[in-house]
């Protein structure tokens, strides 16, 4: 059973539910944007955004009183927010490299 959150501790949950969704966003945005771009500067940017995303999710777990099977769901976030846009870019990029057939027809 989870403890109910502290008044005190509703604001930091809050905060830090919000800033996981913005820094997800941005992490996901600068891996993309450096992989297009071809930059490494992008890249380590990216992997700062989700450094700052897992303190915020570290932050929220303790605020929230999550314990047991809470912080094994905790962990396994973290790993879908770290490789899901690795997986979604390998995806795209796939579904997009592709040579458009020739035209049958030939003026």
């Amino acid at each position: 059973m989870i403890d109910p959150v502290e008044m005190q501790n509703f604001f930091m949950a809050f905060f830090s539910g919000a800033l996981v969704i913005v820094f997800g966003a941005v992490y996901a945005l600068l891996l993309a944007w450096g992989r297009l771009k071809d930059s490494r500067g992008f890249i380590v940017g990216a992997y700062a955004t989700y450094a700052m995303l897992a303190a915020s999710v570290l932050v929220l777990s303790e605020t929230m009183n999550f314990s047991g099977f809470w912080n094994i769901l905790t962990a396994l976030m973290l790993v879908g927010y770290l490789l899901a846009p690795h997986g979604i870019w390998l995806l795209s990029r796939d579904t997009h490299n592709h040579e458009e057939p020739a035209s049958p027809i030939q003026p």
